[in-house]
């Protein structure tokens, strides 16, 4: 790969897609190999070995299909669920909607514990809830990108195990896995549901899971198939096993290169420097310095309680006055790219910066510093403008 370098470009910092480093990008273009052989299974077997160490499990059953993550809400329900099952679904944002309305459209029955915008759910609400009916899945998404809330999966998981140890813990880690902090097995997790965009820094295209014991026992004792073709474990566990022992096996076919470039994003996460856990500390220091700069011009944060804000993204209000059209094509001219915002009751009122991956573990390209600056800049042109119009 030497001396491979990616073309100049806008600054990705949405909260996924992110920017991805030159050596994944260059194993995504890997010449075509086939999925059968001795090589790919080596990659892909490694892949599932590196994916348990990225969670901090040693029982754990990855999946790696191809698809968005999701593909994840789809093997959850299809394979935990049966018609009449009850889960608990602890909702602060966009996607804990999207998430009950996969579990209502494979049958689950579904209550919730909703949280106020810019907060989390209430453990007392939890642990309530737990006492009052026996739940098959307690779900919830770690962090919620419509809003930068992040649930404290801790000590969810250790309510859920606590009150309701037969319960199944399921978190949604779409936009946290690779950059908060999760230990798998210590915390008593079940399942972590994730995609390759985001904090795995992989371009996107593969739903990666990882499934308990419990959660695939739980699985194996269903009474009925499950309810999905494509998201069926009884096709893919036999696939994933073959694959880590180093036997080809098919069912439909993987994203060959995509592999390659996980394989790549893996092995920086997992077998160089900084360590995982250096990583984690490195996305909290970026994410205050980013929450404070913002803070510093009077840029007001979504989360209402800085201990439920993520540490890969800030959501930010716009403000008095100002919407995304002012701001957020300033920000394009500066080649920075951000998002608007998704929550359906406040999405013209704030935007979203995506703060993952190299962006913040390589100090040396000065993204931050970009970040912050173009941000900054941009308010300030667009609080000028609004006041001389109104002059």
């Amino acid at each position: 790969m030497s001396g491979f370098k990616q073309e100049p470009h806008k600054l990705l910092v949405i909260p996924g897609p992110i920017e991805v480093a030159d050596e994944v990008l260059y194993a995504n273009a890997h010449p075509s190999v086939s999925h059968m052989s001795a090589e790919f299974i080596q990659v892909i077997g490694d892949c599932i070995r590196m994916t348990r160490e990225v969670l901090f499990s040693t029982t754990g059953q990855p999946f790696l299909i191809a698809g968005s993550g999701t593909l994840g809400w789809d093997q959850v329900a299809a394979n935990l669920t049966e018609p009449g099952d009850s889960v608990l679904l602890l909702n602060s944002g966009y996607f804990g909607d999207s998430f009950t309305e996969c579990l209502l459209a494979y049958g689950a029955e579904v209550d919730e514990v909703r949280a106020d915008f810019g907060t989390a759910a209430d453990l007392n609400d939890v642990e309530k809830a737990l006492k009052a009916k026996k739940y098959k899945i307690v779900a919830f998404t770690h962090v919620d990108t419509s809003t930068s809330v992040l649930s404290d999966a801790k000590a969810i998981a250790e309510t859920v195990n606590r009150v309701s140890p037969e319960t199944l813990v399921v978190v949604d880690g779409v936009c946290s896995v690779g950059s908060e902090e999760i230990l798998f097995d210590q915390w008593g997790l079940d399942v972590v549901l994730t995609a390759s965009q985001k904090g795995l820094a992989t371009p996107p295209g593969l739903s990666i899971l990882i499934a308990s014991p419990k959660a695939i026992k739980v699985f194996e004792e269903r009474t009925r198939p499950p309810a999905s073709y494509y998201a069926s474990w009884k096709k893919w566990l036999p696939v994933m096993k073959s694959y880590e022992s180093g036997i080809p096996a098919y069912f439909a076919t993987p994203p060959v290169n995509l592999i390659y470039a996980y394989h790549a994003s893996l092995t920086q996460l997992t077998k160089a420097r900084p360590s995982l856990q250096e990583r984690f500390a490195l996305h909290r220091k970026a994410s205050q310095r980013i929450k404070d700069e913002l803070a510093s011009i009077g840029l007001k944060q979504l989360p209402l309680d800085p201990y439920y804000a993520a540490n890969g993204m800030t959501a930010v209000y716009f403000p008095d006055g100002l919407k995304a059209p002012d701001v957020i094509p300033r920000l394009l001219k500066k080649n920075v790219v951000v998002a608007g915002g998704l929550h359906k009751s406040n999405k013209d009122k704030y935007f979203r910066i995506g703060h993952m991956g190299i962006t913040i573990v390589n100090e040396e390209r000065g993204d931050v510093d970009k970040i912050i600056t173009a941000v900054k800049e941009s308010i300030s042109e667009a609080l000028a403008e609004a006041e001389s119009k109104k002059a």
